[in-house]
């Protein structure tokens, strides 16, 4: 059993090792000169360590500009797809209605479309409405989430339906009943969707890199990308890295604040089919 355990511990580091891998080389490259940069074979820690590289980064790009875009388009992402996410859930977990069950099949099977594969289509719809170079653009292909759907509604069809049951019988209608028994119970759920949804917008590069040709309508996932590019063509990698390390340090924060209701979430969804 002791052996078993020492097993289970080792291998966890393992994991632990890897994942903190690449976080370790992106900040071990911001703190880095330009001249160790281009060294080969490149360095494991840095010969000498440059923190202004972090407000070069700041000064060099139009980083806030780029966070701002990032925190807006995050923002009605959250408030939308939640929304969405929440009124669907309890349509399929608590109303009665002709072809729910098939519905939700095809919301579930909608998971298992890549999204590379709706670039071209979607592309074409924003072209046709306009919206190159728009909030819209960034926003409304993100606005509904399966998996949310999926989520919220696993965590809902734990809660018994005796209690939908008494609340109609006592006259209470199904937006309050949502509001006032639903949603507490599910709210780890919903953080956690919140906080997927972020993480998405935070991440995405291909279709903001498609749909906006203006600078000043770039996140941060693909505005970054490009400007720390020298006249010769060469990347400051160094300056670029630690833009990604102040990129990625609030979606750390905010995991780690919110990191029980996550868990709880995702844990309690999985009880029940």
């Amino acid at each position: 059993m002791k052996k078993k355990v020492i097993a289970n511990w080792l291998f966890l580091a393992l994991v632990v090792i890897v994942v903190l891998i690449p976080f370790y080389w992106m900040l071990a490259t911001a703190l880095k000169s330009d001249s160790e940069i281009g060294m080969t074979p490149p360095t494991l820690f840095p010969a000498e360590i440059h923190p202004e590289n972090f407000g070069i980064s700041l000064t060099k790009a139009p980083f806030l500009k780029y966070f701002m875009n990032t925190l807006i388009v995050a923002a009605f992402v959250i408030l939308i797809s939640t929304t969405v996410s929440v009124l669907s859930a309890f349509a399929f977990s608590r109303l009665e209605f002709p072809g729910r069950g098939v519905l939700f099949f095809i919301t579930l099977a909608t998971m298992m479309i890549p999204q590379e594969m709706l670039i071209i289509t979607n592309f074409k719809t924003i072209a046709d409405w306009g919206w190159i170079n728009t909030y819209q653009a960034l926003i409304v292909p993100y606005c509904i989430n399966a998996s949310h759907i999926y989520l919220m509604r696993q965590n809902m069809q734990q809660i018994p339906n005796e209690l939908y049951i008494a609340a109609r019988i006592d006259g209470l209608s199904n937006f309050r009943f949502l509001l006032k028994v639903i949603l507490p119970q599910v709210k780890s759920a919903v953080y956690t969707s919140m906080l997927m949804s972020m993480i998405w917008i935070w991440n995405i590069f291909a279709w903001p890199n498609l749909v906006t040709t203006n600078d000043s309508l770039r996140l941060v996932s693909n505005g970054l990308r490009n400007s720390f590019t020298q006249n010769t063509g060469d990347n400051q990698y160094n300056l670029q890295m630690a833009a990604a390390t102040l990129v990625t340090v609030p979606l750390i924060v905010i995991f780690i604040v919110f990191r029980k209701y996550i868990l709880a979430g995702v844990t309690k969804g999985g009880v029940k089919g």
